[in-house]
């Protein structure tokens, strides 16, 4: 083109979004910025998803930058955009200070909110956030009650999670299937198994993220046999599990401790889906491995991986280590784990533990004095009670707790 405007550049950006290249539409925001192009707000709501996708702060700090000075920063789209922005990057207060200078915010901006709350493990600020939408007079969508119910779930807020559910039926939106599958989701996390496989035979339409979700419930749950019999049904079905499907289904099996069948699974995720296996399949089948305590067969798996294993890999097989009590491995086993993830409190905890369980009090003392030395500090342990709608967080060694 011999000439370009801002619309020429708008839908340069915005279809590179559409073919999933962040990096490429980032690139030419730039180009377009040097070449004196004055953005404009579908621009702006082109470019933000490129930084939430990408998880690229600085840049998307740097638009809304250029939102301000294009004059376009009480443009609820945009403002929308920049709460969705921040929320996905990470820096949750940004999210809100965008929320609460909005001037009104609609239904798309509580749902933003509350979804960058549920995504960045602030549940209980999310579970507060939504009274206080339904008061101002909005009408909650099926994402946000999607949101709301990932709130809960990851909260273990089952009381709450069940009110949502009551509000979902009064306005309507028990056939949705995205809002159904997170229903499922949500009572499988918080317990009620069965309540979620109601649910899941109750669905008027399924596709792979309900079979999936039901699937990834039994795993949790320790039932095996019911998630390689739901998966044996969803393939029956018509329906093709994907990647994550086969992370849930492996996960099951290694619980389960079925593990010909998880091999089975492994094979299947390329032999019949041609999916190649990522390091969470590969993490799994060293976690079936080691539970069933064939630890030797599982350093041998990680051996021959044709991909690099992580520390998560090598964590898995450190767990089975404690589990079977193999010292010499663990300590192996724990110093490939330092290499790779040198800040992580957790591979001196396994360690630790694998020594105490011996009565290697000499082994605990070296690692301490190990953890002392580089500076390491254990996560003190953090649980949840719900009582009367109100969630009570309590942490190891803290009195600090009102009651």
């Amino acid at each position: 083109m011999h000439q370009r405007d801002v619309v020429s550049w708008t839908t340069m950006i915005a279809g590179c979004m559409q073919n999933g290249s962040g990096e490429d539409a980032l690139k030419l925001f730039l180009q377009m910025y040097l070449a004196g192009m004055t953005p404009d707000s579908t621009t702006f709501t082109s470019i933000l998803p490129a930084c939430a996708d990408l998880g690229a702060l600085q840049q998307g700090m740097e638009i809304h930058e250029n939102v301000i000075r294009s004059g376009y920063l009480f443009d609820p789209v945009v403002e929308n955009a920049l709460i969705d922005m921040y929320a996905k990057c990470g820096s949750i207060q940004k999210a809100r200070a965008v929320f609460d200078k909005m001037r009104w915010q609609d239904v798309v901006s509580w749902t933003a909110m509350i979804s960058g709350y549920a995504q960045n493990g602030w549940g209980e600020e999310a579970l507060k956030l939504f009274p206080q939408m339904q008061a101002a007079g909005m009408k909650p969508n099926s994402k946000t009650f999607s949101s709301v119910l990932s709130a809960c779930a990851n909260f273990a807020a089952l009381e709450q999670g069940m009110e949502v559910h009551g509000k979902i039926m009064k306005c309507g939106f028990q056939s949705d299937v995205p809002v159904g599958n997170t229903l499922i989701d949500m009572y499988a996390k918080c317990g009620s198994i069965s309540e979620a496989r109601e649910l899941f035979d109750t669905m008027q339409q399924r596709d792979a993220v309900s079979w999936t979700a039901m699937i990834a419930g039994y795993a949790m749950h320790g039932c095996g046999d019911e998630a390689v019999k739901l998966f044996k049904q969803m393939e029956h079905s018509g329906l093709s599990p994907d990647h994550v499907t086969f992370v849930c289904v492996l996960s099951a099996c290694c619980h389960a401790g079925l593990v010909q069948e998880g091999y089975q699974y492994f094979n299947c995720m390329s032999n019949c889906y041609h999916i190649t296996p990522s390091i969470e399949h590969y993490s799994c089948m060293v976690d079936i491995l080691g539970r069933a305590g064939h630890l030797d067969e599982a350093e041998d798996f990680i051996n021959r991986m044709p991909i690099k294993p992580d520390a998560t890999v090598w964590s898995s097989l450190l767990g089975a280590c404690r589990i079977h009590n193999n010292i010499q491995l663990g300590e192996y086993v724990a110093g490939r784990i330092f290499e790779l993830d040198p800040k992580s409190a957790a591979p001196y905890v396994l360690l630790s533990n694998i020594f105490a369980a011996a009565g290697k009090w000499g082994g605990i003392e070296k690692v301490r004095k190990m953890m002392k030395d580089r500076c390491i500090e254990k996560t003190p342990g953090c649980s949840w009670i719900e009582i009367n709608n109100q969630m009570h967080a309590f942490i190891t060694g803290h009195g600090s707790h009102q009651e």
